[in-house]
């Protein structure tokens, strides 16, 4: 998983007059280049379920998505790009950060992971439904995967870092952040072969019910 995490500015009138400092609103190029992200992946995902991930080229993408093959590659270099990049790593930094400074740093790193992963689920319940599925089903998905997951690892090393003194290439920091996305993503798995439908409750509680119950076996001692 991948991400850009969001700009955060204020206007010289707000700052002087203490006001609350919010994100700064996308000006009209940059809201261009979100919609066109989203077009393009939206093609993607309805094309994916029609018809099959493999069977879908880049071009087809593209079509449905009313611009051209390059404009597709210049925002996702490849195909499995447009399933895997996301906006998860700087969602889970910022909650990281954001938790208590005394409390674990595992239980700080897991409630971090399941607050950015309900975010996610409620901004498109199908669409994060659909992501895992195919994650879970097409075997050139799950290769790319392994490195947009060590870039996570690696902002997650680094949060865990500032919050346990520990430098980021610890070795028990690494082995620490490893097992727990490996723990996130099979409990991800898990729930994508259970579920049949994603709803805007109960899959979510499921899923909380098993990240908690994977990040448990870890936080135990890996004892069965």
């Amino acid at each position: 998983m991948r991400a850009m995490a969001p700009a955060r500015t204020a206007s010289a009138d707000d700052t002087a007059a203490g006001a609350d400092l919010r994100p700064a609103k996308p000006g009209l190029r940059e809201r261009k280049k979100i919609q066109t992200r989203q077009a393009i992946r939206t093609a993607a995902y309805r094309l994916f379920a029609e018809q099959g991930y493999d069977a879908t080229p880049v071009d087809q993408i593209a079509d449905a998505a009313e611009v051209s093959p390059s404009t597709v590659f210049r925002y996702f270099p490849t195909k499995e790009d447009i399933v895997l990049t996301d906006e998860y790593d700087a969602l889970v930094e910022d909650a990281l950060r954001e938790r208590p400074p005394g409390e674990p740093p595992v239980a700080a790193l897991r409630e971090a992971l399941y607050t950015s992963l309900a975010r996610v689920y409620r901004s498109d319940a199908t669409e994060t439904f659909q992501r895992v599925r195919l994650i879970r089903e097409v075997p050139a998905l799950r290769g790319r995967l392994s490195e947009h997951s060590a870039d996570t690892a690696w902002l997650l090393r680094r949060a865990l870092a500032e919050r346990t003194g520990r430098p980021e290439d610890d070795l028990e920091l690494r082995i620490v952040t490893g097992a727990m996305l490996g723990a996130l993503m099979e409990a991800l798995y898990s729930w994508a072969d259970t579920e049949q439908e994603p709803g805007p409750a109960g899959s979510l509680e499921d899923l909380r019910a098993l990240v908690t119950r994977a990040l448990g076996v870890l936080e135990r001692g890996l004892t069965l």
